[in-house]
């Protein structure tokens, strides 16, 4: 995974910890709503059903409160902008892991266990603690960026699954983001191409001629669902500009070939 140099903005600890669990809770609220028979539907993840998802989304942050119960990890092996990279290495075992889940757990016991356990873990946790997490050793502040994705790219799968119109927090959604977007720009270093995704992201990225002052020659600007959908392979680069979802301007505005960034 191409290595993290430094990290190209910061996040504020304290609005990550709230955003991650305002949208756990906006979650557990509408999977509370669901009929037997909606757990049944298909996602667009695969073969997975609503049933999959919903406990992915319940063990995306249950894992926070299961690596705040293990011992400190040595030393820190993953910075933020490395998580986007590694993700799809994982993709076979987490596949395995909810399907394990999936089968001996109720829906909402899993949920309410989850939420007890990351109230009772989270507030006294410092940022600087190092998860253990699957891919190496992580500082909290960090891992918790990556829950907002996680969070509010499945969400997104939720609502286009169901019909639900389950919340975005806006700073879950800022998050997220910011994380793929600052991943965009680690992909593609250079400054000749500006993404816009008004009001959370401006990066620059791909090498050539620099922007310096004035109008950018290649500007690409979106919204954020459609920035997410595109940086997770849910919407295609050609779709979105076919459905005017993305504007694209410049010779060099053509981020089809860098997509999808997370796997």
């Amino acid at each position: 995974m191409p290595p993290a140099k430094k990290r190209l903005r910061s996040y504020d600890s304290a609005k990550t910890r709230t955003a991650v669990l305002a949208q756990f809770e906006h979650v557990r609220k509408a999977v509370g709503t669901l009929a037997p028979e909606q757990f049944e539907l298909p996602t667009r993840l695969g073969d997975w059903t609503v049933r999959e998802l919903t406990v992915h989304l319940a063990t995306a942050v249950g894992v926070v409160g299961r690596y705040l119960g293990l011992p400190e990890a040595q030393k820190q092996e993953v910075a933020l902008l490395d998580w986007p990279f590694a993700t799809a290495t994982a993709a076979g075992r987490v596949d395995e892991d909810t399907r394990a889940v999936a089968a001996r757990w109720d829906i909402g016991k899993l949920y309410a266990s989850t939420g007890a356990r990351i109230q009772e873990l989270l507030p006294g946790a410092s940022d600087d603690r190092l998860v253990p997490t699957r891919f190496g050793g992580m500082r909290l502040a960090d891992f918790l960026v990556t829950r907002t994705v996680e969070l509010i790219v499945h969400t997104d799968d939720l609502n286009e699954a169901t019909g639900l119109a389950v919340p975005y927090d806006r700073q879950a959604l800022a998050a997220c983001t910011r994380l793929l977007a600052d991943a965009l720009a680690m992909k593609a270093p250079g400054g000749s191409v500006e993404v816009r995704v008004p009001p959370y992201a401006v990066v620059q990225c791909v090498e050539g001629p620099r922007h310096t002052r004035g109008t950018p020659p290649n500007v690409v600007e979106t919204d954020p669902l459609t920035w997410i959908r595109l940086a997770t392979g849910r919407t295609g680069w050609a779709e979105a500009l076919d459905a005017a979802k993305v504007s694209a301007s410049g010779e060099r505005a053509d981020l089809g070939p860098l997509l999808p960034i997370l796997g």
